[in-house]
């Protein structure tokens, strides 16, 4: 009779399992499929994503989030295309191809202020860009690179034509600034901070630093003109639950870096939570919200772009970003 019993017990059980995976497949299959394209590896940039998912903030607004790395055609391509519905990209970039006839759109800052700088170590003496003379830049070959260096420099008078540039795709800045360069652009929440948990002393020349029309928005959140027009609802749910994400992140730094690092377990754990402590209260900064953009910052960086003969035509900054779909 035992034994009976038993065998009814677990067949109750696994029925009931059966019935809640049926349950969840259910729910699963419903949810709307999205595709979400980075522009880098998993860093501390795209930890409110990942947070969406793991609190099931996307599940709540509906959708089922698959988040992508980018591979060789590039975030901005991919969103254009309509292969993935949003993505992420930058103010430079972005503004460069809204001037290509290409259909993307900012919809979220991910961060309110540039945290890119120049980067050296300290024992180079290299304190402000009239210091750049002589020395060598290791970069990736864009020409906005050479642009940047040279208005940075013409504010101190310095001769912008003794920097040697060097392309170095790539490489470990650790590595190439011992052997190869003198500086690097880096963003300081990543690098930065993985050079301090390293000990090495770095001089940073941040480019907010030198001019408000260098102090854009890096990384946006991106979609393409024909997801606003076509599906305007998903971008509202979308936003709603990255948002929500972010600002978990805001709030709670460390188990926000532990969601990242389980989603990325091949980035180093150290480093997630210390960069993540760096660049949580970045996220939302003096904004009014996450997510806020301001139509004099993409304005000012096109007028310093046109000034330096960095865009093919002409560029509307009314029509490359909205702060409709943020949460009020």
């Amino acid at each position: 009779m035992k034994k009976v019993w038993l065998f009814v017990i677990l067949t109750l059980l696994l029925t009931a399992c059966s019935t809640d995976q049926s349950k969840e497949s259910k729910k699963k299959a419903e949810l709307e499929k999205i595709q979400f394209v980075l522009d880098w590896t998993p860093n501390t940039n795209h930890t409110g994503l990942y947070v969406a998912q793991e609190k099931g903030f996307f599940d709540e607004e509906g959708l089922d989030v698959e988040i992508m790395l980018p591979g060789e055609a590039g975030a901005d391509q991919l969103v254009a295309a309509g292969k993935a519905q949003f993505g992420i990209s930058a103010q430079e970039s972005l503004t460069a191809a809204r001037t290509q006839d290409i259909p993307i759109i900012s919809i979220g800052a991910i961060l309110q202020h540039n945290t890119s700088g120049f980067a050296s170590l300290k024992k180079n003496s290299i304190e402000s860009p009239k210091d750049y003379e002589g020395k060598t830049y290791g970069g990736w070959g864009a020409p906005v690179e050479q642009a940047i260096i040279s208005s940075l420099m013409e504010k101190e008078h310095a001769d912008a034509n003794r920097v040697e540039y060097i392309n170095m795709g790539n490489s470990d800045f650790f590595t190439a600034v011992e052997r190869d360069i003198d500086f690097a652009w880096i963003y300081y929440a990543w690098t930065g901070v993985e050079a301090e948990l390293r000990g090495i002393d770095l001089n940073m020349q941040y480019l907010k630093d030198f001019s408000d029309q260098l102090d854009y928005y890096t990384p946006v959140i991106t979609t393409n003109e024909k997801m606003i027009s076509d599906n305007p609802d998903t971008v509202h749910a979308f936003m709603r639950a990255v948002a929500k994400g972010y600002e978990f992140a805001i709030d709670n730094p460390d188990e926000a870096a532990s969601i990242l690092s389980k989603a990325a377990p091949d980035l180093d754990e150290e480093l997630v939570k210390a960069s993540q402590q760096w660049i949580s209260p970045k996220y939302k900064d003096d904004a009014s919200r996450w997510g806020e953009q301001k139509l004099s910052t993409w304005k000012g960086y096109a007028e310093w772009m046109t000034k330096n003969n960095l865009l093919d035509d002409e560029f509307i900054p009314e029509d490359a970003f909205t702060n409709e779909f943020l949460p009020k």
